[in-house]
């Protein structure tokens, strides 16, 4: 019964830890999304993975939020069937890895404020990594040494060292 119990203990840590190690990022910390700011020395340094959230702190009706791609951060141009994110106070869940841009769509912020974010976001450190697996043509792996063995030959001479046959080893991935 205990046993069970433990082993309920650690699924529910197992499954609930990447929610509750999550990271929020406020972006630019205490100067929130605003134009003139740095973002790319901002982000420099830090990790962003999978299940941390970006946060967005603006005053309402004064900057946006446009998730756009390499082309939108270059250009300061966001798609045009895309909707900004306006609440003044916008989460953005990191759910996949690999870059993400983020631009403020209002006037010239993008372009002439600097209002841009580009990120890389890592996979998740609690994703399972793959078990090692063992092939008998394993370069990296070899067998012992065999040891010498003493024997005689057939006319009572002691003959020269012969080693031992080797063991087979059936290592299957």
């Amino acid at each position: 019964m205990a046993s069970s119990q433990l082993f309920i203990i650690f699924a529910i840590l197992a499954i609930s830890a990447p929610s509750i190690l999550a990271t929020n990022y406020v972006v630019g910390d205490g100067k929130g999304w605003t134009i003139n700011f740095d973002y790319q020395a901002w982000a420099r340094g830090k990790m962003f993975y999978v299940g941390d959230n970006l946060v967005f702190n603006y005053p309402k009706g004064v900057h946006n939020v446009f998730k756009v791609n390499g082309t939108g951060f270059q250009q300061c141009s966001a798609p045009l069937d895309s909707v900004p994110l306006t609440s003044g106070h916008d989460v953005i869940s990191l759910a996949t890895s690999g870059r993400k841009w983020y631009i403020c769509g209002v006037a010239q912020h993008c372009a002439m404020g600097g209002q841009k974010l580009l990120i890389t976001v890592f996979p998740s450190s609690f994703a399972p990594s793959p078990s090692p697996t063992w092939e008998s043509s394993n370069p990296s792996w070899s067998a012992p040494a065999p040891s010498p063995t003493w024997g005689k030959e057939a006319k009572g001479k002691p003959s020269s060292l012969a080693p031992a046959p080797s063991p087979t080893w059936g290592y299957t991935g």
